[in-house]
């Protein structure tokens, strides 16, 4: 199956080189090799939640440069990977909030009957399916393990 997710992005970089925005532009090629290059390690058609998962991987690695570039006082490179940042997330879905994970959090707790730490797994198993793209997943695992220590 096609991703709806990745035509979305191709289009956009016909839209970025008719209007000659370069920068998005940019970003929109380094998104599509990305892709790419997963589709062709993994000798598969990638789906929406593997894009989504591609995406991710971007803004983690952006986000561990900007905090290399403001540790080395160069806030131009910084400001640079942030507007990266932002054209990378508006392919990912709307983030969910605090009180929306901690009750998806509970349902996968109970859903998995998990009642101590060496269940996690489990848990988070589950909630990686219903949540890739919507939550930080180590913020995610932090809450799982309070919740399942207390």
């Amino acid at each position: 199956m096609a991703s709806a997710l990745l035509e979305r992005i191709q289009e956009d970089v016909k839209a970025a080189m008719r209007a000659r925005d370069r920068d998005r532009l940019g970003v929109l090629r380094q998104i599509t090799a990305a892709i790419k290059q997963r589709e062709v390690d993994e000798r598969r058609q990638l789906d929406d939640s593997d894009v989504i998962a591609t995406l991710e991987r971007m803004r983690k690695q952006r986000r561990e440069s900007i905090a290399q570039f403001e540790q080395a006082g160069r806030e131009d490179l910084a400001r640079k990977e942030r507007e990266e940042i932002g054209i990378i997330e508006s392919y990912l879905p709307e983030p969910l909030g605090e009180e929306e994970i901690a009750d998806l959090v509970e349902q996968a707790i109970e859903e998995t009957g998990a009642a101590s730490v060496r269940e996690m797994g489990k848990v988070m198993g589950l909630l990686k399916l219903r949540l890739q793209g919507r939550a930080d997943m180590g913020q995610v695992s932090t809450l799982v393990r309070q919740r399942l220590s207390g």
